[in-house]
């Protein structure tokens, strides 16, 4: 009996498998060892990055929004309507004005506080809904109703003088 030599002479050998030498079984495994090390740097770069982003925010924090800002007409926006905008400081922040009543106005910031998705004021329900996650908040106070959002949303103070709306830092 004689055994099959598999692997094959040099000289019939493609040009090709000279200039790459690596089998294919051995370039494809992947030891322990090289397993342990790609997860370790991976988790490191992960703690890195967090650790980069919590000491951002403590050294340069969100400014507190300074003075009233210009939003809108009064008769833009009719009654249980809501109105977008955006307030430029060092970041742009997107925002929701809504006309509950005569006289009656509140603003928050658009984003869900559970993943930051954009909510929208439903008339028909009288509530703020977040359409991500079916998160409901007060349209009156801005504080959770239903759903996973952990925080109420941000709220900014109304203020209408001669038809025209201003938002400002609501003072708690």
């Amino acid at each position: 009996m004689t055994q099959k030599n598999t692997l094959q002479e040099p000289e019939n050998l493609p040009n090709w498998k000279s200039d790459f030498p690596i089998q294919q079984k051995k370039a494809t495994h992947v030891s322990r060892r090289e397993f342990a090390k790609f997860l370790a740097l991976f988790s490191g770069t992960l703690a890195l990055a967090n650790g980069i982003i919590v000491i951002r925010s403590l050294l340069f924090p969100a400014k507190p929004l300074e003075g009233e800002h210009f939003v809108c007409q009064e008769q833009d926006v009719p009654l249980g309507e809501m109105f977008q905008f955006e307030i430029e400081g060092n970041r742009i922040v997107p925002y929701i004005l809504i006309h509950l009543a005569a006289n009656e106005w509140r603003a928050f910031e658009q984003k869900c506080t559970h993943l930051t998705c954009a909510v929208r004021y439903r008339d028909d329900l009288k509530k703020i809904e977040c359409p991500c996650h079916h998160g409901f908040f007060s349209a009156d106070t801005g504080e959770v109703l239903q759903g996973p959002p952990p925080r109420p949303l941000p709220q900014l103070e109304v203020v209408v003088r001669e038809g025209k709306v201003y938002v400002k830092q609501r003072l708690t």
